[in-house]
């Protein structure tokens, strides 16, 4: 604001400047001076304000020119007008101001028109920017609405499994069936607290896994082996919450499901190039071709969710190596760990 008003000062005291060199007096040329850069200053307003409310496309420029040359044409006849109050009998300022017009509205066109593209420019960038902020904000609630869809995706199918095998376990062992009971409340709470946190420490997602396994094992039993190989500087990391459940429930049905024999669930997790390494293996029956099947929804959904929170595909990565069937997942770390809802 303070540069616009030296501006206009400075425009003034020029153009007086100007106009006493033509002839005028310096009262009449500071006058004149004040009156029509006045009313400039007027016109710039209403510039302003009308693009404010209105900003015309690229194919609608012609009327901006058509504004400009009204709004000038306005300026040169009020400024008349108004001087001519002033100066109503003196033929010298008539004389001179005859012979200034072309030059008067070739400026007053001049200014205008700057103003114009200035304000034109300003306020189509606002424009753009504010387009652009309802954009990115509209994708962002696209994406979140979309993890929050894959993670209650993967609560009913766990459940449905879960409750079947308390049935099960209800007439024959009921004090099992209990236990389960307790330990799916134990592990639904457990989730339900991390419904609004984007980022958890590895040792605090640890101990849900701990719950969803201890429900795991009393409906498998002696078949179901887990091992949990942590490396203490990785347990500090961070991961996006409720990540390792599907890939641990996915290396346990491709590993229990096709088989009657023992499972034994190897999870791995270090620090790597910054980044938190997890690698989940389990065995699989060659002759079944299970391992085709490992790329079944837990972990498209697991893909899915890295996709959506990091832009890329080459986070989750899947091998077999004679009878083991291997995934690996690269966390990339934020910048800064908040337990709370990442905004």
């Amino acid at each position: 604001m303070v540069p616009f008003c030296v501006g206009w000062f400075v425009w003034i005291a020029m153009q007086q400047l100007a106009l006493y060199q033509m002839g005028l007096t310096w009262f009449e040329a500071l006058t004149d001076s004040v009156v029509s850069n006045g009313l400039l200053i007027y016109i710039a307003l209403l510039i302003f304000t009308i693009l404010r409310f209105y900003v015309p496309r690229s194919g609608s420029l012609l009327n901006l020119f058509i504004w400009i040359t009204i709004l000038t044409a306005g300026w040169f006849f009020a400024t008349q007008y108004l001087m001519g109050l002033f100066y109503k009998d003196s033929s010298h300022y008539a004389a001179v101001t005859k012979n200034t017009w072309p030059i008067r509205m070739a400026i007053g066109f001049l200014i205008n028109g700057c103003i114009c593209l200035v304000g034109y420019a300003y306020f189509n960038w606002q424009e753009r920017a504010e387009t652009e902020k309802q954009k990115t904000e509209a994708e962002q609630l696209s994406k979140e609405a979309e993890l929050y869809k894959l993670r209650q995706q993967l609560q009913p199918h766990f459940l449905f499994n879960s409750l079947n095998s308390i049935n099960a376990l209800i007439g024959t062992r009921p004090a099992e069936a209990r236990q389960m009971v307790q330990q799916l409340s134990d592990f639904l709470r457990s989730t339900l607290k991390k419904e609004e946190q984007q980022w958890v420490k590895l040792e605090d997602e640890i101990q849900s896994l701990q719950l969803y396994l201890a429900i795991e094992n009393v409906r498998f039993g002696h078949r179901l082996h887990t091992q949990l190989e942590m490396d203490a500087d990785a347990l500090q990391l961070q991961l996006p919450a409720l990540l390792l459940q599907p890939l641990v429930e996915n290396a346990i049905k491709f590993g229990l499901y096709d088989t009657t024999e023992e499972s034994h669930i190897h999870l791995k997790a270090a620090a790597q190039n910054g980044q938190l390494l997890i690698t989940v293996e389990n065995p699989y029956d060659v002759s079944t071709a299970a391992a085709q099947k490992g790329t079944g929804f837990g972990l498209r959904s697991v893909q899915r969710r890295l996709f959506l929170m990091f832009g890329r595909n080459d986070l989750l990565k899947t091998e077999t190596n004679a009878n083991i069937f291997s995934t690996q997942l690269f966390i990339p770390q934020p910048t800064v760990f908040n337990v709370s809802k990442n905004g």
